[in-house]
């Protein structure tokens, strides 16, 4: 982090500490959306949500929910952004070569290509597959509920590590972040795999094999 956002997370904590919750809650909303649109704040959701729940525990069972709402709103605004602009805004700020790559883990993996960088904390970038999911015209509704239940997965374990493990709990996500993905992607792989052998996922496979196109005669 820069020495400058690590000033900046100091003293949005310490306002964050000592306020009422019905002014922390909303401004975790605001900072969420700037950090998950507009601008790239790394970290200090994540700094804020633990702060905030180990000073104050009982804040765990809402705080959380602040953050996650805030970064919903803000992934909605970049969405919306990029989705009436289409390809070329897109392109404009992200690299091709990482358009692509996020373009196949949606053809690849659907909905999971959204909802594992949402669960994952920094340094794994999120916002390029936010603005890919607008560009490709991604469904709204599921792509609104797929950030939010997944954020707030992700606030809501750090928050209740942090009521008993308090600011090392960042440290652990930062030192262990190839863990940590692994093992999400794990669990995401078996989640996959439940689903696809269940009826409902072997009738989604089947309806995609109906609708590829056939060959053609010559």
């Amino acid at each position: 982090m820069f020495d400058w956002l690590h000033v900046v997370a100091r003293r949005l904590g310490a306002f964050i500490v000592i306020v009422p919750l019905y002014v922390a809650g909303p401004a975790m909303v605001l900072i969420g959306a700037l950090d998950s649109s507009l601008l790239s704040l790394p970290e200090i959701n994540d700094y804020l949500v633990v702060v905030r729940c180990y000073k104050h525990p009982r804040a765990v069972f809402i705080f959380p929910l602040f953050a996650a709402l805030g970064s919903v709103v803000g992934c909605w605004l970049l969405y919306t952004l990029i989705r009436r602009g289409g390809q070329a805004i897109l392109r404009r700020r992200f690299r091709p070569e990482h358009i692509k790559r996020v373009e196949s883990a949606y053809a690849r993996f659907g909905i999971l290509a959204l909802a594992v960088p949402a669960l994952l904390p920094p340094p794994m970038p999120f916002k390029i597959f936010v603005a890919t999911a607008g560009a490709m015209e991604f469904p709204r509704r599921r792509f609104l509920i797929t950030v939010l239940i997944a954020r707030s997965l992700r606030y809501y374990v750090e928050g209740v590590l942090a009521v008993f493990y308090g600011e090392r709990v960042l440290r652990f996500l930062k030192d262990n972040g190839l863990i940590v993905i692994s093992i999400v992607a794990g669990v995401c792989l078996l989640a996959l795999i439940v689903y696809l052998l269940s009826g409902r996922g072997r009738a989604a496979v089947e309806r995609g094999r109906e609708n590829e196109p056939g060959p053609t005669d010559h």
